[in-house]
């Protein structure tokens, strides 16, 4: 008895942080830099800033030229859905095989299995929402509304940005607010002119550089981007944020961080007596060893999916339907944007001009539908990403030149083209969502789940709305051959998954409060995207950041005055 109570008190800790992706990393650090003895849970393996495997090599340094074998694709059959899932990468995905899960429509879970999870591999935006979005559900009567409003996450996006670096121009919009900014990297001359073109012709929008999680000025242990464009590989100079380069050193030096790789959470331990979770039941997945850890705080950010199952997999006599979900909404309103709308278009001049570096970036038009011009045909909005630039030596592999003229023809660059593509908002809907599957096992012998999931008559009308627009800017601008394009992406692609634990007012139709804690368990708070109540049209990471700190600082707020 007496070796049992002192394995407990060995396995216990102030806090548990299940995951170690963006929202993960950041709740790590914030915990242990406001003194708790922290515990950070990662069912992936282990990898160390700077050491990423193949982030400086030659391509033909990399195993099979980069590419992607056969037994790749099988083994990573969903994951190869995704284009960054590429041959000098492809070591940070899960492996589908052993890692199952039930599509009643085609649903693609995109899944890191690294210490550092998809913060390796996001693709960087950072921009603010605003209380268009914030306000979006009170004012058009879909999903619920937002337990808070922009002001009262403000401090927070100043907060997130000072401490991990976004580069970007400020540029005065409501709707699209301005914050702690770098210097922006360069538009090229045609993103120049298109801007120029697009500014004149549609005085409602505009068009800038991309605000991106990647330094044009050094911050504390991490140098400046270095125009590499190998982002996917990991940084070894730390130009990007991801939490083994920022938040995870931060909390090391701490001394107050436990990191735990090859730990695949199973489910929450709730004490019925106390009405309280006590900790985490895990399966070590290098020996099978299931092991218990406990704590007076978790912080579930496992994402979005993977968190859901968490929670439906914790049921007991008092939550039978899954830990929390007295307002049956866990795993409900599971939404992403939808993208691979757009249009693309060659562009005649400026042959006596090219580009320096390959920049990590591209061009952002921000929202300008349903602000000042309403549409009858859907609700809400999307930005437009894009770039431009010039055909290269890649377009000559099949041309007729041999010796001396193919040397010519691969130095002489080809002519320019822009391409732009939307990612548009995805209303909540209570019928796309994640139910647990008792049926089906992964490797170990774990429930798996369920996704139901499909865009809907509004995401389909705004996709052909993205593809008009975006079509009707080239054309605008005088660029040729303009071709407008819709292939709809499946729920998923973007890579943003949202909802099934959302934040409300009120427990009766939500999950969480406005801080992120669990309404029917106070000492547990999930802030990675399931938490998310909408998805706006702007890229998620930097909103989970900031709720995510501000969480951490409302928890151990309550921890002091002894309320949870």
């Amino acid at each position: 008895m007496n070796l049992n109570l002192k394995a407990k008190q060995q396995n216990t800790y102030d806090a548990i942080v299940v995951g170690s992706g963006i929202s993960g990393g950041w709740a790590a650090k914030e915990l242990c830099e406001k003194g708790l003895k922290v515990l950070m849970l990662e069912r992936g393996r282990p990898v160390e800033h700077p050491n990423y495997e193949t982030a400086t090599k030659n391509p033909w340094e990399l195993e099979h030229g980069g590419r992607l074998t056969e037994e790749d694709k099988k083994r990573c059959h969903i994951q190869n859905r995704h284009y960054s899932f590429q041959g000098d990468n492809k070591h940070y995905y899960i492996n589908d095989l052993e890692n199952p899960y039930t599509e009643v429509k085609r649903y693609d879970w995109i899944r890191g299995n690294t210490v550092g999870g998809r913060s390796l591999l996001w693709g960087r935006h950072c921009y603010r929402w605003g209380d268009l979005d914030f306000e979006a559900n009170a004012k058009d009567g879909h999903g619920i509304d937002w337990p808070l409003r922009y002001k009262d996450l403000a401090p927070w996006y100043d907060y997130v940005e000072t401490f991990i670096g976004v580069s970007g121009k400020p540029e005065g919009l409501s709707h699209f607010p301005d914050g702690k900014l770098q210097k922006p990297m360069e538009l090229n001359c045609v993103e120049l002119h298109f801007k120029s073109e697009v500014e004149k012709k549609f005085p409602q929008r505009k068009v800038t550089i991309g605000r991106v999680a990647n330094l044009t000025e050094p911050v504390k242990g991490r140098g400046i981007c270095q125009y590499r464009n190998l982002c996917h590989r990991g940084c070894p100079y730390g130009g990007y944020f991801s939490t083994n380069a920022s938040t995870l050193p931060a909390a090391f030096a701490t001394n107050n961080l436990t990191l735990r790789p090859y730990s695949l959470v199973n489910r929450v331990i709730y004490d019925e007596q106390k009405g309280r979770a006590t900790g985490v039941e895990i399966i070590d997945t290098e020996t099978s060893e299931v092991i218990e850890f406990y704590a007076s705080i978790l912080f579930l950010n496992a994402a979005t999916l993977a968190t859901t199952f968490l929670l439906l997999n914790s049921t007991s006599n008092r939550f039978p339907n899954g830990l929390g979900n007295d307002s049956d909404q866990v795993g409900r309103n599971l939404m992403d944007h939808h993208k691979n709308a757009g249009a693309s278009a060659q562009v005649e001049g400026f042959e006596d001009q090219y580009y320096f570096g390959r920049r990590a970036n591209g061009l952002y038009v921000p929202r300008y539908r349903n602000l000042h011009d309403k549409r009858t045909d859907y609700i809400r909005g999307f930005g437009l990403m894009g770039s431009a630039g010039r055909a290269g030596w890649f377009d000559q592999r099949f041309g007729d030149d041999i010796g001396a003229a193919l040397k010519e023809s691969i130095q002489t660059p080809g002519p320019w083209r822009i391409n732009l593509g939307g990612f548009g908002e995805c209303l909540p809907y209570a019928d796309n969502r994640v139910t647990l599957n008792t049926n089906q096992k992964d490797k170990y012998g774990r429930n798996t789940i369920t996704i139901d999931c499909e865009f809907k008559d509004n995401e389909k009308a705004m996709q052909q709305d993205m593809a008009a627009s975006a079509a009707e800017m080239l054309e605008a601008a005088g660029y040729k051959k303009v071709k407008p394009l819709v292939n709809t992406s499946f729920p998923g692609n973007a890579n943003h998954e949202m909802g099934t634990a959302r934040m409300g007012r009120d427990p009766k139709t939500s999950v969480l409060n406005a801080f992120n804690q669990m309404h029917a368990v106070k000492n547990v708070f999930i802030s990675d995207g399931s938490c998310m109540t909408s998805t706006a049209c702007v890229n998620p990471s930097l909103t989970y950041m900031a709720l995510t700190a501000r969480a951490c600082d409302y928890a151990v707020s309550e921890m002091k005055k002894q309320n949870i």
